[in-house]
């Protein structure tokens, strides 16, 4: 059986990012895409390219082909009324529910999606994918690509807020009868 091979993209940097606020529907940032860095075209034989519907996902799909679908699953965490706040307005005027949505990935102060319900959205989506072999590319949100991770190294909800996921990063897994994380070195992918 061929195995399925997932590369997940952060989406470029916006300036929300740059801000340290909590995204809205933006495009990326104006300055970035002036000097943006080439993002590579070496994905040969990807099956699929994919993304969520904001418009920064979309935008940075672009850079890697023109037939992205939109796919719901991909969609950044629904933050509710924290949308487009950062974290220092949200540290002066909701200090205790910023930190209980910190430590329970069950809360949702914020009136949106709990990091466990976010967790529950990507587990699902990644199982989809488990009986479609071929090379998958999708352009998706640092919380998606945390979640994405967490749930194939089988760790507890808690290790979420541990990941850092840089703009234009990319996380390969591979699915084989199971989800396995996979590094790949200098040239690896001229190999395939």
């Amino acid at each position: 059986m061929q195995a399925t091979r997932l590369t997940l993209i952060c989406h470029a940097r916006t300036v929300a990012q740059k801000q340290a606020r909590f995204g809205l529907d933006e495009p990326l940032d104006a300055d970035w895409l002036g000097k943006r860095p080439e993002p590579g075209h070496g994905y040969r034989n990807v099956r699929q390219l994919l993304c969520g519907p904001e418009l920064r996902t979309r935008q940075t799909a672009a850079l890697f082909g023109d037939d992205a679908q939109v796919v719901a699953d991909l969609a950044d965490c629904d933050l509710g009324r924290w949308r487009g706040l950062s974290i220092d307005q949200l540290l002066k005027v909701e200090p205790q529910p910023l930190q209980a949505w910190l430590d329970d990935p069950d809360a949702a102060p914020h009136g949106g999606e709990s990091v466990t319900r976010l967790y529950h959205r990507v587990s699902d989506w990644l199982a989809s994918l488990e009986g479609r072999p071929g090379h998958v590319l999708a352009v998706t949100h640092p919380f998606v690509i945390r979640a994405a991770v967490v749930t194939v190294l089988g760790c507890p909800a808690a290790a979420f807020n541990r990941l850092d996921i840089e703009p234009l990063s990319t996380v390969e897994l591979r699915f084989n009868g199971v989800w396995r994380l996979r590094t790949e070195g200098p040239g690896q992918e001229s190999l395939e």
